[in-house]
């Protein structure tokens, strides 16, 4: 049977679970669109930024771990997505992005938005291809797929758009190859060396990272073995309660002082499923053993005494087999006095201050925490808001928290979110975002609003560059007016979108502005001023940073006092 290029991707689309789609229309994009319409189980999700599009399908990837799908038309439409599919390229996640081309008998003429999609696409993209004709079709969407489950990335087809309306007698075949890879387990022999291992070690931290998503009980089954506190990537911090005994902090910035110091007094380090990337807050001198899918990785942010390949759950649960209950609890009781201590600090910090101007952003970011429901979606921007979020946000155990966790991009959240959103509507979605994250890809905004997503906003107004102007003043610079800027009125935005806009000025107003925020239906915006001033608490602040951070403000004062 005859369908076109563009019903043969909509049903094999389809028929391996994707049902939603996120775009801005064109003409190269009409058969294809068309052919969406055609299928009442496929959702076009038109977006107001091709950008918007692809960050809704990196979303809802690194949310599920399944195929999600965005597109943008000729040229500007598909240069569009590239910022966005960064977010899935950097994070690991299966995305398809198509480009609708020009006309192919027009390729090489310098045609109307004419570009080179495969060499644009290379560098974001573990499988790039144009399709040239209609019998390419079936075995160009397998590999495009399989590509993007197998390495765990973005696949971009181009397809013009006579490509796409053309008859084919092609058909899909081996669709059950097209899923996500299954978990494999570690090599026996190197288990036991790691066994053997662990024995002669007298201090025992864990290391985990997103890897151990699906192995989370058998990881903290093995931190009760060994008496070994839990340090965790940022990425990972959603997987277990804040209060679980085991799970200690987070590491570098986005961490605490217990989880740094223990990391460096421990005498090995067992490190699962991470790639951290901050080789300065991992283990110098002590031993690591390290475990991972990807042999890649092994080794190559710290030395390792020991690497071995396989998925977590397996290799963890092989583990356990091979060792005896550990009793000697003093270096793990050390460490939970030491994160004991780090809480009580953050919990001064985060009551709320008597202040008529502004709220301490540790306040909002706490209040964020007691309002969150237990299983609601967490999108943080990037930015101080991190450092807010991170340091602050006490997650359930059952939320889930997404960020641009390896890419560092600004103004990500809300595309996610989107994302994110129209999977479930039902959830509770909230996003924390900085002033200047928000007004990045605020016609977003609008994507919220047409579509009936009940995003929750939360701005983090502090009218600048807030991680720019820390990073110049830890340099001793004074922070120049080139970080700092007006803003709308974020409220009354949301509310001219249609959707509901409150406002916080002073802490006397956090709670109410938060319980309306949450109570809105529908999308809506809490447009919270906080305290410019503030700074977040580093694991350790040394003597030379403090120094700088007072030059930098005795600067800006005199600048000040000088009208400069």
């Amino acid at each position: 049977m005859q369908q076109t290029v563009a019903e043969l991707l909509v049903a094999t689309l389809h028929e391996i679970g994707v049902r939603q789609i996120f775009g801005v229309v064109g003409d190269a994009l009409n058969p294809f669109t068309d052919a969406i319409r055609k299928n009442k189980d496929m959702q076009w999700i038109g977006v107001r930024h091709e950008e918007g599009a692809a960050l809704a399908a990196a979303g809802q990837a690194k949310l599920t771990g399944k195929l999600a799908v965005c597109c943008g038309t000729t040229g500007p439409g598909a240069n569009h997505l590239i910022a966005g599919l960064y977010e899935a390229h950097k994070d690991h996640a299966p995305v398809l992005a198509i480009s609708g081309g020009v006309p192919a008998a027009q390729r090489g003429n310098d045609y109307l938005q004419e570009n080179t999609p495969d060499l644009l696409f290379r560098d974001v993209a573990v499988y790039t291809q144009t399709l040239a004709s209609a019998d390419q079709a079936a075995h160009v969407f397998h590999q495009a797929i399989a590509h993007a489950y197998g390495m765990h990335g973005v696949a971009h087809l181009n397809i013009p758009p006579d490509v796409f309306a053309a008859k084919t007698d092609g058909k899909m075949e081996s669709l059950a190859t097209l899923r996500a890879s299954p978990e494999m387990a570690a090599d026996f022999e190197d288990l036991a060396v790691a066994a053997h291992l662990i024995e002669q070690a007298k201090k025992i931290a864990i290391f985990a990272g997103t890897g151990c998503r699906s192995a989370i009980a058998q990881v903290l089954a093995l931190a009760e073995r060994l008496q070994a506190p839990i340090m965790h990537t940022f990425r990972a911090k959603d997987m277990v309660s804040y209060t679980h005994p085991y799970w200690i902090g987070g590491v570098g910035l986005i961490g605490g002082a217990p989880g740094v110091d223990a990391m460096q007094e421990a005498d090995l380090v067992i490190m699962l499923g991470s790639d951290y990337p901050y080789t300065e807050y991992l283990p110098k001198n002590g031993k690591v053993i390290q475990i991972d899918l990807r042999p890649e990785v092994l080794g190559r942010r710290t030395g390792v005494q020991l690497g071995i390949v396989g998925a977590i759950k397996p290799s963890i649960m092989q583990l356990l087999e091979l060792l005896p209950p550990r009793h000697d609890q003093q270096f793990f009781q050390s460490v939970t006095e030491a994160r004991n201590k780090w809480d009580e600090m953050l919990n001064k910090k985060a009551a709320l201050k008597d202040s008529d101007k502004h709220v301490n952003p540790q306040a909002l970011a706490r209040g964020i925490s007691l309002h969150a429901r237990s299983n609601a979606a967490i999108i943080i921007d990037t930015g101080v808001v991190t450092l807010w979020c991170g340091n602050w946000l006490q997650q359930s155990g059952q939320q889930r928290i997404l960020a641009s966790f390896n890419n560092a991009a600004v103004g990500t959240s809300l595309g996610q979110a989107n994302g994110v959103q129209a999977l479930d509507r039902d959830r509770q979605v909230i996003v924390a975002v900085g002033d200047g994250g928000f007004t990045m890809l605020l016609g977003e905004f609008m994507t919220s609003v047409e579509h009936r997503l009940p995003v929750k906003v939360i701005v983090f107004n502090n009218q600048q560059w807030g991680l720019v102007h820390i990073e110049m003043e830890e340099a001793g610079l004074p922070a120049d007016k080139a970080s700092t800027f007006p803003n709308m009125d974020f409220a009354a935005f949301a509310q001219a979108c249609g959707a509901s806009g409150f406002t916080v000025r002073k802490s006397a107003e956090l709670e109410q502005g938060l319980r309306q925020l949450f109570d809105a239906r529908g999308p809506a915006v809490l447009n919270v001023f906080i305290d410019p001033e503030e700074l977040p608490s580093m694991p350790h602040v040394h003597l030379d940073q403090i120094w700088r951070f007072g030059l930098a403000r005795v600067k800006e004062a005199l600048l000040a006092i000088r009208g400069e």
